[in-house]
């Protein structure tokens, strides 16, 4: 047998370069935050993030070629600028649900930040201890290809030559972030919808009478909506807009029809009082004799648990799905282990060298002293729940961590389920602590802050993971990456919860002032993995789950899975979203269709497809960072009761006819640029983007 070929890094390990530095560190910790914030924005609202480590590599290298920057530096910079994702990706599935849940009765308390940062930071410390440990072993795993790792390292290598294509990523940012402001003083209408009455039938004599009708929508002008759909392309998008035609166009109109003739509006508007002091008796009876906000109302208390009950099934069939991938990945890790507790093949070489194995376990043990102690003083419960969950946590950390980071390896960042993980986490844990005894809100609390813990650990498990296999490529120090993710988790989860109570605070400062119930689990944040923790949490410790519509939701799920249907999970949470964000993204999805179309029409090359195909996603992934940023500074200045609008405003009653404009716009950027710019047949190809 020939030996294998020897691994040479980009960057030899007897090469001497800058690699981490204040300049690189800053600048990282900028875009950890930046992109942390946008993700959050994006996930609260659409229940989606997208992958930080293309933009990370785009920016981080933009910006230290102008400052004359090492190759290491650029991949220490991606390293901790794209952490801050992961952390956003823990915190908007699980933050939310403690409000969601009523454990917090109001989200921003000082008590809260320090509980939620301690939260975040453990987690992520966690999960780069666990990475750490098993590094070796899985980087130089043959078998793992880490295509996104790899796309990383060449976007890297590129940039040495000159080539890049960030000027699309900016210019897309403020596009997306110009529209945001444009709607929001009022240019256009954002939506249009209206209710379609149906005349009252009888059927069957005067068993069932029904009266009824259909709420129409336009997709929502929204250039994040549009991005999303354009990365995850036609298909998929149309699968996330079907699940928003069932719950819109069959479910929520059906369920009317039978229950408008016995609504009891009177004990509607008194229920309404008695939950909004501020609502006076005429305002609330107009409100549940408004028909968009009755079937509004059906679709949040009814059809929701149902796609609840079909998004439980979809993440066991997905995990299902991948049962092999997950027993090896176990079976690995408790190899990698004692591995590494033996000290094999330790080497004195740059590009070998992690955080020592003493540092690894003192970071795993104060983070499981850090779990008792929220557990037991926070979250005030007895010393042997908080001993259990302490040990849970860690036992669900380490095996979650090490598989999120094996089928990262597999299939990139992009595609790792760490809601299909934190949703076993939060069962199993919640099973177990129920078994012990625990019970109200304590007992709700502490489920949700062990499945917050393990959540966070996964993803920024499998995101380390995928930046220490790119920096192994391009010849950087695994040690210092490490040390840096620390920081950047440290930095990331320390400004997190400020995040997310500004979008929160200031999306119920808009709905005062606009009439509507604004902030978490609310239409325009409706944190669909966040209220599934906290349904699932609460209806396990307390039995207060709406069991009928989750078993039928459940069985709806199973039949998808019977048709085959693609992604069971994308369709049900597509019945969980409002109809006008499924609709942006489903165009958004039709843009990408449109460019792959002229693609095979004008019989580009794989290079030309690939040049096409970065500065799509180049755009789309700004137009959502964009939207998301604007989206950010909006809320904090509504928090201190400063709208926009107030003082600009366009028109009173604006068209939506300009929507249909700027929609057309948007679609034809993101049609006609990434094709513009195929170059010509000849031209070498460039490493394909690949991750998002």
């Amino acid at each position: 047998m020939s030996e294998q070929p020897k691994f040479v890094p980009f960057v030899s390990s007897e090469t001497k370069m800058s690699e981490f530095t204040a300049r690189a560190l800053i600048i990282g910790l900028f875009f950890a935050v930046i992109l942390g914030a946008a993700n959050a924005y994006l996930g609260l609202k659409a229940g989606m993030t997208i992958a930080a480590t293309y933009p990370a590599a785009v920016l981080g290298m933009a910006i230290l070629r102008m400052l004359r920057g090492t190759i290491l530096e650029e991949n220490f910079t991606r390293t901790v600028g794209s952490i801050g994702e992961s952390v956003a990706a823990g915190a908007i599935f699980t933050l939310p649900a403690f409000f969601i849940s009523g454990v917090w009765p109001e989200f921003f308390t000082v008590g809260h930040y320090v509980t939620s940062t301690l939260i975040l930071i453990a987690g992520g410390i966690l999960g780069i201890m666990f990475v750490a440990l098993l590094r070796r072993v899985m980087v130089e795993d043959a078998d793992l290809p880490f295509p996104e790792s790899l796309a990383a390292a060449e976007i890297h290598k590129a940039g040495q030559t000159g080539a890049g294509g960030s000027k699309f990523l900016f210019w897309a940012m403020g596009l997306g972030g110009l529209i945001k402001i444009l709607a929001e003083v009022k240019l256009f209408q954002y939506l249009w919808e209206k209710f379609i009455t149906f005349s009252q039938q009888t059927i069957a004599g005067t068993v069932f009478t029904g009266k009824g009708g259909m709420l129409l929508s336009s997709p929502g002008v929204s250039p994040a909506y549009m991005g999303v759909g354009y990365i995850i392309g036609p298909r998929l998008g149309a699968l996330n807009f079907s699940g928003g035609l069932i719950a819109w166009g069959l479910l929520a109109p059906m369920i009317l029809y039978f229950l408008l003739p016995s609504f009891d509006f009177q004990a509607w508007a008194t229920y309404l009082m008695s939950s909004d002091p501020t609502l006076s008796a005429e305002a609330a009876m107009e409100r549940v004799t408004d028909p968009t906000y009755q079937i509004t109302s059906i679709w949040r208390f009814i059809v929701r648990p149902i796609a609840i009950g079909g998004m439980l099934v979809s993440a066991g069939y997905t995990l299902y799905k991948m049962r092999k991938s997950l027993i090896t990945g176990i079976a690995r890790s408790i190899s990698d282990v004692k591995k590494a507790a033996s000290g094999v093949e330790a080497s004195e070489k740059r590009i070998e060298r992690d955080l020592s194995f003493g540092v690894i376990i003192a970071g795993i043990a104060v983070v499981a002293v850090l779990t008792f102690g929220i557990t037991y003083f926070i979250f005030q419960t007895s010393i042997l729940i908080a001993v259990v969950a302490s040990t849970l946590m860690i036992i669900l950390a380490f095996f979650f961590g090490a598989v999120s980071g094996y089928l990262v390896g597999i299939m990139g960042s992009s595609n790792n389920p760490i809601s299909g993980l934190t949703l076993t986490a939060l069962v199993v844990t919640a099973l177990i602590l129920v078994g012990l005894g625990v019970q109200g809100e304590a007992g709700v609390a502490a489920v949700l802050g062990v499945a917050a813990i393990v959540c966070v650990s996964a993803a920024v498990a499998g995101e380390m993971l995928q930046d220490l296999k790119a920096g192994h490529i391009l010849g950087g120090t695994p040690w210092r990456m490490q040390v840096g993710d620390i920081i950047g988790v440290i930095f990331a989860g320390a400004v997190m919860f400020v995040v997310l109570a500004y979008l929160h605070e200031g999306d119920i400062a808009s709905g005062n002032n606009l009439g509507y119930q604004g902030g978490f689990g609310s239409k325009n944040l409706s944190a669909p993995q966040a209220s599934l923790m906290a349904i699932l949490s609460r209806g396990i410790v307390e039995g207060a789950m709406a069991w009928p519509l989750i078993v039928a939701g459940m069985l709806m799920g199973t039949a998808f899975i019977l048709m085959q249907v693609k992604s069971p999970m994308l369709v049900s949470v597509g019945m969980y979203l409002p109809i006008e964000t499924t609709f942006a993204i489903f165009v958004g999805g039709i843009f990408k269709g449109a460019v792959d179309y002229f693609t095979e029409k004008r019989k580009y090359n794989a290079a030309q497809k690939i040049r096409t195909e970065n500065t799509g996603v180049l755009l789309a992934s700004g137009m959502i960072a964009g939207e998301a940023l604007m989206g950010l500074v909006i809320a904090i200045l509504a928090v201190f009761n400063i709208f926009i609008y107030d003082y600009f405003v366009f028109f009173k009653h604006p068209s939506f006819l300009i929507s249909l404009v700027v929609i057309g716009l948007i679609g034809f950027i993101m049609i006609q640029l990434p094709l513009k710019n195929a170059g010509k047949p000849d031209e070498p190809a460039p490493p394909a983007s690949g991750m998002l």
